[in-house]
């Protein structure tokens, strides 16, 4: 699995966008921004919609921190479309704000190290920042969604350590108190929090 601190995996394939058209993409276009890259198992699966429903309806406010999402895997992208198509009182996935990768060669699931024997992606998030390295990982089993709230706030915690060289301490979110990595400075906000 690549390693938090290093360079994610260069990706190139299809994807269905969200105007319903087909377009390569890759891991290097986005360059400059911060890519939320999240590994789902299969279409038409049932905690599947409700996690990439969930990261599509947050798409501005990811836009507004400067992070683009992309759900990826292994089904075709005509998959992917004839999924968007179908209601989501169906199981559909209707309206999409976000790209979704086919990796029909399943070469971006052994890139990311997140294949299952049968083929199929665990569902493994990694935040890459605007130079493409690595800088969280997380990875679920098939049966538990994830939570689009952490994703953004994450990559906010990122953001505020790289604008102000201050820590951020365990459930932070903007606005919180947070430290200066140094023993003596420190205590300023331990001693609010102690």
């Amino acid at each position: 699995m690549p390693q938090v601190t290093k360079p994610a995996p260069e990706f190139k394939a299809t994807a269905l966008m969200p105007n319903k058209t087909f377009q390569e993409i890759s891991l290097s276009q986005y360059k400059g921004k911060w890519v939320v890259l999240f590994f789902y198992p299969l279409d038409f699966t049932f905690v599947c919609p409700t996690e990439i429903i969930a990261f599509s309806e947050a798409a501005p406010q990811f836009e507004k921190i400067n992070a683009q999402p992309i759900a990826c895997s292994i089904d075709s992208q005509f998959n992917h479309l004839a999924w968007v198509n179908t209601p989501r009182a169906e199981g559909g996935l209707g309206e999409m704000k976000i790209p979704m990768l086919a990796d029909l060669t399943q070469q971006i699931v052994k890139d990311y190290d997140v294949q299952l024997d049968a083929g199929m992606a665990l569902r493994a998030t990694f935040v890459i920042d605007p130079n493409g390295v690595v800088q969280h990982t997380t990875v679920n089993n098939l049966p538990v969604g994830r939570n689009v709230e952490e994703m953004l706030r994450v990559i906010q915690a990122f953001q505020f350590v790289e604008e102000h060289g201050e820590v951020c301490p365990a459930g932070w979110n903007p606005g919180d108190d947070t430290m200066v990595p140094d023993p003596e400075k420190s205590k300023n906000y331990f001693s609010k929090h102690g």
